[in-house]
């Protein structure tokens, strides 16, 4: 019989639970072993919860239990548990997280800590979808070229939306909190910072990079609007929140933003709150992920079957999905390096010239561009539209800043990059 210790018995504890007992026919004869809950860890005993499990407010009740085999820590937060889940290792335990931002800022000193003590985390991206066995397993034998993900359902939903409903983001926003897709504070969520916290952890499991959420690109979806649809409908793209992790030469571009995808392309499909994610390694090409990411029972069914994999063995796969360091001298490439397609909109005076001042500010920063569409706004101004060649961020960036001291340009320009 396995032993496990569930802190944070919340709505993917709960599930977790609560699956473990339904489906423990199944359960049992897929690990070979029994498999039940000794305790959970609550802040607030007095709630109410859909469990028939013993419950604890003290992490201690869990930690020092000499029976319990596995902990689950699913409590969220960065800090708080760091420390238990070391503490779960220091004593032995073998531990199953589904916890990103955890791992988004430890998961190095978590694999030196775990050592050959089985620690596992499919959960903690892309909910069901087995993404990271898929990486650290199923693809071992490549080089991974290139993976781009839809990995935050909120920020996919509403962007969807937009993109289907013609609906403007703010009321879109609103209704995604008001069916539960999106949190009271969503800034987590459209700014981009989940989706960062999930590539971070598939990049290291790639590329063996150790990069934390202050060292790459995150941009949101605070600032895409109807024009930006009408300019992605027209020229056959689609609007999604990428996460981006490529190999560059001997370096890693890593970013998540907005970004024009062909409509052509799968990931362009993924809408909705669903998650997809592509992988291109250097054998075996493009392969596909698509499902649920998040949700109590999708997300509780990636944590069972990390606990299913321990109690088979014992043993656990290498964390990060090396068993020595990956001698490649790979490097974080500096955001400015990145080099990208471009779509900007202007909200200009509407007069004569203007589109030749913007011409050549861009031609001041070698900037080509490629499109161009122009749309009516109110009184004697107009919302610019245009997509450019490929160019450095750096270029970019400089463009922006010259462009928004026109006089003849009403608003900070916004620029969405284009993929594909």
């Amino acid at each position: 019989m396995v032993k496990v210790g569930i802190i944070g018995v919340g709505t993917v504890g709960e599930s977790v639970a609560r699956i473990l007992e339904e489906n423990r026919d199944i359960i049992r004869a897929r690990a070979g072993k029994e498999i039940v809950v000794r305790k959970g860890v609550v802040r607030n005993l007095s709630r109410e919860r859909g469990v028939n499990i013993p419950l604890c407010d003290n992490v201690d009740e869990v930690l020092e239990d000499p029976e319990i085999d596995i902990v689950v820590e699913l409590m969220g937060g960065v800090e708080e548990p760091y420390e238990v889940v070391k503490r779960a290792l220091g004593n032995g335990k073998a531990v199953v997280t589904a916890n990103k931002a955890l791992l988004a800022y430890h998961r190095y000193e978590l694999q030196e800590a775990a050592g050959e003590i089985p620690f596992e985390y499919e959960a903690s991206v892309a909910g069901g979808i087995p993404i990271i066995k898929a990486l650290r397993e199923g693809l071992s034998a490549n080089h991974i070229e290139s993976i781009r993900g839809i990995i935050n359902g909120t920020a996919n939903y509403i962007l969807t939306k937009m993109m289907v409903e013609g609906a403007d983001f703010e009321p879109t926003l609103k209704e995604a909190q008001e069916l539960g897709y999106a949190e009271a504070d969503p800034t987590f969520d459209i700014g981009g910072f989940d989706a960062a916290h999930k590539l971070l952890i598939l990049a290291s499991i790639a590329y063996g990079i150790d990069a934390k959420p202050e060292d790459i690109l995150i941009e949101g979806i605070e600032s895409v609007t109807q024009n930006d649809i009408a300019f992605a409908r027209e020229f056959g793209y689609t609007i999604k929140l990428l996460g981006i992790a490529k190999r560059v030469g001997a370096f890693v571009e890593l970013r998540v933003h907005p970004a024009l995808v062909p409509q052509r392309e799968m990931i362009a499909k993924v809408d909705g709150v669903m998650n997809g994610i592509s992988v291109i390694g250097d054998k075996v090409g493009e392969t596909m992920y698509y499902g649920p990411g998040a949700g109590g029972d999708a997300t509780a069914s990636a944590v069972i079957s990390d606990i299913i994999a321990i109690a088979r063995s014992g043993k656990s796969s290498p964390m990060l999905g090396f068993k020595r360091p990956l001698e490649t001298g790979l490097k974080l490439l500096e955001r400015d390096a990145i080099v990208s397609k471009y779509y900007l909109r202007l909200e200009v005076a509407d007069r004569p010239g203007v589109l030749a001042k913007v011409s050549e500010v861009m031609g001041e920063q070698n900037i080509s561009i490629e499109t161009v569409l122009q749309k009516p706004g109110s009184g004697e101004s107009a919302s610019l539209l245009l997509a450019t060649h490929a160019c450095e961020e750096r270029a970019m960036r400089e463009a922006l800043r010259r462009l928004f001291e026109l006089e003849s340009v009403k608003e900070r320009p916004v620029m969405i990059r284009m993929e594909g």
